[in-house]
């Protein structure tokens, strides 16, 4: 078996580190990685300057653009066959309802699934002690799983991992996404020069946490796994707009 990692926390990342070290031990891997931290970088592509590709004293490929990029470049011009999945992970902080429409690490498994490869995105709720070798074990074991017992259909999964110790565990679960309150405002500060600068605020708490979210998942110590989907049609609406539009 054969497959692709990446991540958006940069290729230099101690999550990456776990993750390859413990899917070596089933699998070929391949790692091509950001050159740097590009948290938040969603599912953009970098269309307006060319890619380089470089790789580190440790082996792993980095790519001085986005998740999306390292996978797409990859996928399309690195590898001369695809691979038989994309891990995306481990990323250092949870990955939860509206988180996924921003987060790089969702986008490099979801450029994966784009491209016709079975993708898991796999991230450590992190309460900052640091469980990745948990988070680790449990990509590995989800791994041997689809080896064996393959899914029928299209393969993009949401894996999120409580931030405990692996035995302290409370089994897995399949989800949904949760939603959040709306982020908190920007803070707005000056630079060293004078300069209005502005920080993006922090993330909304979660408002939608209930049964059957991931939300309440990771609150009970259980593997929250997600399957996603990339059709945003919102179907419910068709024919009010239909009526609205006078069609």
């Amino acid at each position: 078996m054969r497959i692709l990692l990446s991540n958006d926390d940069g290729y230099f990342a101690p999550g990456l580190a776990c993750l390859a070290e413990a899917l070596s031990t089933i699998a070929d891997i391949i790692v091509v990685a950001p050159e740097r931290d590009r948290s938040g970088a969603s599912n953009s592509l970098t269309l307006d300057r060319p890619l380089n590709l470089r790789k580190s004293h440790n082996g792993f490929y980095y790519v001085n653009g986005t998740p999306t990029d390292c996978v797409h470049l990859a996928v399309t011009g690195m590898l001369d066959t695809l691979p038989d999945m994309v891990v995306s992970g481990i990323n250092d902080g949870a990955n939860m309802g509206d988180d996924t429409v921003y987060s790089g690490t969702v986008a490099a498994a979801t450029e994966g699934f784009l491209l016709g490869v079975p993708s898991l995105a796999v991230s450590l709720a992190s309460l900052s002690a640091g469980n990745f070798a948990t988070a680790a074990r449990i990509a590995t074991e989800m791994v041997q799983r689809f080896e064996s017992d393959r899914l029928h259909g299209p393969v993009l999964l949401n894996v999120n991992v409580p931030d405990v110790p692996y035995d302290e565990l409370q089994g897995m679960e399949v989800t949904r996404l949760g939603r959040r309150h709306k982020a908190e405002a920007v803070v707005k500060s000056k630079s060293p020069r004078g300069e209005t600068v502005y920080w993006v605020g922090a993330a909304g708490s979660a408002q939608d946490a209930g049964e059957g979210t991931d939300f309440l998942a990771i609150e009970r110590n259980r593997v929250s796994v997600t399957p996603l989907q990339i059709d945003l049609t919102r179907y419910g609406q068709l024919d009010a707009v239909k009526q609205w539009l006078k069609l």
